[in-house]
């Protein structure tokens, strides 16, 4: 029976599936006390997870990051499938259908109305057209079926329902449900098991469709300045009928601002390489290669590090929506100019079933030794859509850099589209 710690923050649908999984298997697993950015920036929380992504799982065995593995590790062997290759494989499937098709498109949908995103109409309407294609198929598949796969639940029903909770209580009023009679039917049964209810509570349907929360945005994401101004102008105009003898009222005091974190306080200012030069040297030299000649020489890996990434989807048919994406991640990570640089480029791709899509690939030069999209949760609204490998080695370094801000992927294969960050 398997049993370790889980590091997760409270609600997380990616945690639930593991939890769910672990009730119907009884798998012993131990929910830690957890502090976002505080426990998973810690140096004993990166020595395991170096990505410093949750949820994270830690057994005498193994320690896994990826919420999938995680759920399989605490599985048995019927939430898996059983003995049938067919069942396993039509389990794993489904988990792949979840992870691929719905995920991706129900964030874009219900982040807005929660605040945690900007609301894009043109992403919003795709990602809605998109679900519903993905509703139709399941609605079908679940016809003559009580379950996904087999006569009892499985992992494929654990992954699939955790992950719709989100969409049948923020958006899928009774109207928009109302096509889909079989995969409601299958919903409610499975929210209402024992062990999934144990974990979800009840879950209630949304009974009206929720929309861009703009104000709760605006609390999660502080510009400054706008409201301030707008308060200013209110509270100087003058009231329609002044009393002179009356007392002014004393203007309420600012709240106190929030303290600046500084997130490479630790960090070790090499002596021979630093941003400003490299990024001169890049954007001033026609021939890019005496910049990647300078780069070879003087680059210091005990002080910055190289990621390359790619996007985990196959979201996109057309290259400016790649592209719209790419820039909408840029706008995000303003707060790194300092700190990275930074190149993303689309390139066409076509999947096993001949459909053709861009996948979105890119390098990162960065100070430190830990990703630093984790380190800020203003930095991490893209990044967990992106798979990140450590680039390792002065020839592996020097290749990346030359191909990826020369242009090509590591293969040589030219980009479509490109954008900088720097």
């Amino acid at each position: 029976m398997a049993s370790g710690t889980l590091y997760t923050y409270p609600g997380s649908f990616r945690a639930n599936k593991i939890l769910i999984a672990a009730a119907y298997s009884g798998a012993n697993v131990t929910v830690a006390d957890f502090e976002y950015g505080k426990t998973n920036t810690s140096a004993e929380f990166l020595k395991k997870f170096p990505l410093g992504k949750v949820p994270a799982f830690e057994s005498n065995d193994v320690c896994l990051n990826e919420s999938d593995a995680i759920a399989q590790y605490v599985s048995n062997d019927a939430l898996l499938g059983g003995n049938s290759a067919a069942n396993r494989a039509a389990v794993r499937e489904y988990i792949s259908f979840t992870e691929n098709e719905i995920i991706p498109s129900a964030c874009t949908w219900v982040f807005p109305t929660l605040g945690f995103k900007q609301y894009n109409k043109q992403d919003t309407d795709n990602a809605i057209t998109h679900l519903k294609k993905c509703f139709t198929k399941l609605n079908n598949d679940l016809l003559t079926r009580t379950f996904l796969v087999g006569e009892r639940v499985t992992l494929a029903d654990i992954t699939l329902c955790t992950s719709l909770v989100m969409l049948y209580i923020q958006v899928l009023d009774a109207k928009t449900r109302e096509a889909y009679g079989n995969l409601n039917r299958w919903f409610m049964t499975c929210v209402n098991q024992p062990h999934f209810k144990k974990t979800l509570g009840d879950v209630k349907l949304c009974e009206k469709m929720a929309t861009f929360d703009g104000k709760r945005y605006q609390e999660l994401h502080p510009k400054g300045g706008k409201d301030k101004k707008e308060a200013k102008s209110k509270e100087s105009k003058p009231k329609a009928e002044a009393k002179p003898k009356e007392e002014k009222p004393k203007p309420a005091a600012e709240p106190e601002k929030p303290k600046k974190v500084d997130y490479f306080k630790d960090w070790k200012k090499s002596e021979k390489f630093t941003f400003d030069d490299w990024k001169t040297q890049y954007a001033n030299n026609e021939d890019v290669n005496v910049s990647f000649k300078w780069f070879e020489e003087h680059f210091d890996p005990s002080a910055y590090t190289v990621w390359q990434c790619e996007y985990k989807y196959e979201d996109y048919n057309q290259l400016f929506l790649a592209m719209n994406l790419v820039s909408g991640y840029i706008q995000r990570i303003e707060g790194l100019r300092k700190h990275t640089h930074g190149m993303m480029m689309a390139f066409p791709k076509t999947n096993d079933a001949g459909s053709k899509y861009f996948t979105i690939k890119g390098l990162w030069i960065q100070k430190g030794e830990n990703l630093v999209f984790y380190l800020c949760s203003d930095w991490n609204v893209d990044a967990p859509s992106f798979n990140y490998r450590k680039v390792e080695g002065t020839d592996e370094i020097n290749k990346y850099v030359k191909c990826y801000f020369g242009g090509t992927d590591e293969n040589g294969v030219e980009g479509a589209d490109f954008e900088e960050f720097r």
